[in-house]
């Protein structure tokens, strides 16, 4: 589950960010026959990238490439201090551009200028450089920050999880705003490196390798640092800081396995390892049906006991709460947050309204790991769940392919999405199919995605018009009649996965 700010809370109230200074002047240049024609004056960047569910995240005018996000974590009280570094290229010529930010900044600097800095509506950071910034332009943006992230506050609501011994930075749509300053949509994304300083004897989990061991600072305090070298979206880039037994391995082809299971776990945390150290194989297995795994590590973190109520799939590494282990082992949710890496991850939406593309696909994915560990073919699974929710249930109102901000996670989503996944595998076959889904995830590799996108491609690989299908699974109220046994007036049998992969969906629902 992950917490969702709907539009209304999130609303951006815009101030002098994102409006032309009125009587601001054109810029007057010389043609090489001696008369002027007149260039548009810089102008602030957009203060959102028009998403339809959230139009004021990410901002416009710049692209990053990379972010070094540097920090300092004291647990006993919550404070955090930190230095981003953000390079990124001007897309446009700019008067001023934002950040997605929330904690209080010291200061900021553009190309070693000290910038003026103010704030707009909810979470906005503007920026007005000491010099005009030119299109095509390189950036190097650094911003001086403190704050208490558990008392900094959207709604009433932190993305910033305080534990007793440390905290999760771990949330979707929004997680950077709360510890590091960002252009935070899935239509940017970046490389990391994350460092952060904490006392001895308290660990610090985050994306991608170590590239080096953690190293010992004055003051009784350890530095650890991470790096990612794939494309990550803001908000897939966390922090697990605790006390945590971390496990490193490496796979059959050499690549990094790193775990870490908080020491709150208790008599939890033996389902725990029972279900995370699987996670190679998993990864191994959804290779073979997805391509080959588009990241530099792989690994999972069994989060606190007082910590996160959800999982997410974090890049290179899911978050996953206890709760997923109270009833022993669970490789359904390894599965599903794994898909991710693929779906939701590698390819991003390129609109939070296509968010069935991750979510349908990874619990289709829990499907087909049901089918290869004999407890319920894809089929069974369809038709239990299409039973499972009446004509008349509000489930088959939702529809996967426009939620809405405030749906973004329903059942339908997951299942329903599940299921037209499976209507277009009944309908392509499978050799098809299996075709569809390793084309999507290299043709899009560290890019996005949207539903007419993937449409097209099927419908290219197939050869067949799949329109009908897509209207009547993600885009029409009601319950789509089918054939066979999910219509018969007996019930089908519940599949042996179906319990466990209930549980887990009532879990990651709950964002």
């Amino acid at each position: 589950m992950r917490r969702v700010l709907t539009a209304a809370t999130a609303a951006l109230t815009l101030t002098t960010a994102g409006t032309m200074i009125a009587g601001a002047p054109a810029h007057a240049a010389p043609t090489a026959w001696g008369r002027p024609t007149v260039t548009a004056a810089p102008q602030p960047g957009a203060p959102g990238l028009g998403d339809s569910y959230f139009p004021d995240y990410g901002n416009g005018g710049y692209d990053v490439g990379h972010y070094d996000v540097r920090l300092r974590y004291e647990p006993a009280t919550d404070r955090l201090t930190g230095t981003t570094t953000i390079l990124a290229t001007a897309t446009q010529d700019l008067s001023s551009f934002n950040l997605d930010f929330l904690l209080d900044v010291e200061s900021v600097r553009v190309n070693g200028w000290e910038a003026g800095t103010s704030t707009a509506g909810v979470h906005e950071l503007v920026v007005t450089p000491a010099r005009t910034i030119t299109r095509g332009q390189q950036l190097t943006i650094v911003v001086r920050y403190a704050g208490v992230p558990s008392e900094t506050l959207v709604g009433g609501y932190t993305g910033w999880t305080r534990t007793a011994d440390g905290a999760l930075a771990v949330n979707e749509p929004e997680s950077a705003w709360w510890w590091f300053p960002s252009n935070d949509h899935p239509l940017d994304k970046a490389t990391f490196d994350i460092s952060v300083s904490v006392p001895n004897g308290v660990e610090v989990i985050s994306n991608g390798v170590q590239p080096r061991p953690p190293l010992a600072e004055a003051g009784n305090r350890t530095r650890w640092g991470w790096r990612t070298t794939s494309p990550t979206i803001t908000s897939l880039a966390f922090l697990a800081i605790g006390q945590y037994d971390i496990v490193t391995d490496t796979t059959p082809g050499g690549q990094p396995v790193i775990n870490a299971y908080s020491t709150s776990l208790g008599a939890l945390g033996p389902a725990a390892r029972a279900s995370i150290e699987r996670t190679a194989e998993i990864i191994d297995w959804e290779s073979g049906i997805f391509g080959p795994y588009p990241f530099e590590a792989q690994g999972g973190v069994a989060g606190p006991v007082d910590g996160i109520g959800f999982a997410l799939e974090t890049q290179t590494r899911p978050v996953y709460s206890p709760s997923f282990w109270r009833r022993g082992a669970n490789t359904y949710v390894v599965a599903h947050e794994n898909a991710h890496q693929w779906f939701g991850d590698s390819v991003s939406v390129a609109d939070w309204r296509h968010i069935w593309l991750n979510e349908g696909f990874a619990s289709y994915a829990e499907w087909l790991w049901s089918e290869e560990q004999g407890e319920g073919t894809a089929q069974e699974l369809f038709d239990f769940t299409y039973g499972n929710y009446p004509a008349d249930d509000e489930f088959w109102q939702v529809l996967p392919g426009d939620p809405g901000a405030a749906r973004m996670f329903d059942d339908a989503v997951y299942d329903r999405g599940a299921m037209a996944l499976h209507q277009l595998r009944l309908a392509v076959g499978d050799d098809a199919f299996f075709a569809i889904l390793p084309a999507w995830t290299t043709a899009n590799r560290y890019g996005n995605g949207t539903t007419a996108q993937f449409q097209a491609l099927a419908e290219d690989i197939s050869g067949l018009d799949l329109d009908e299908l897509f209207t009547t699974w993600l885009f029409t109220a009601g319950r789509p009649d089918v054939a066979g046994a999910a219509r018969t007036a007996t019930a089908p049998a519940e599949p042996k996965s179906w319990a466990k992969i209930r549980e887990s969906h009532e879990l990651l629902s709950q964002r």
